[in-house]
């Protein structure tokens, strides 16, 4: 049974609370996807019905696999929610599923751009750290306005 998809009809006045756990493949992330789901999700959530609104409070709890995008060893980031909380419309008197918003209000905490260093689960220094420095000399010499500069080759294209 889905703890996330219930009656809104048989929604208590003062609310449903679910609390448990979920496996990994709750994610439903392809396999060679970078970001892997290494723990079960963990839960504890009360469902709330506002005038027009669901509103979901609680806690979440996973931790994730991601790729170091500096030196592409893998390390783990938990992602923890204790005070999470959304607001979702009613469309229909009948049944909501709230799978979807849980799954990616988790997977949107994610770092867009991880690094090793930042992982929360085993904390360490990145191998790669300093290795993609910039460079204080240009890779080219060239002097302003040579061969008519390179912003020049664009005005030959038209």
């Amino acid at each position: 049974m889905n703890p996330f998809h219930f009656d809104i009809r048989n929604l208590p006045v003062d609310g449903k609370q679910v609390t448990g756990s979920l496996p990994a493949s709750f994610f439903q992330l392809p396999e060679n996807d970078l970001v892997k789901a290494e723990t079960p999700v963990v839960y504890d959530l009360t469902f709330l019905r506002d005038d027009k609104d669901i509103i979901v409070t609680g806690s979440l709890d996973a931790t994730f696999s991601l790729e170091c995008g500096r030196c592409l060893q893998r390390f783990q980031q938990r992602i923890h929610l204790p005070e999470y909380q959304a607001e979702v419309p009613i469309e229909k008197e009948t049944t909501m599923d709230l799978t979807d918003l849980v799954r990616e209000d988790i997977l949107l905490t994610l770092p867009n751009f991880p690094r090793c260093e930042d992982g929360n689960v085993d904390p360490r220094d990145c191998p790669a750290e300093g290795d993609f420095d910039p460079t204080d000399e240009p890779l080219v010499n060239e002097e302003p306005g040579a061969d008519g500069g390179v912003w020049n080759a664009l005005d030959q294209l038209k």
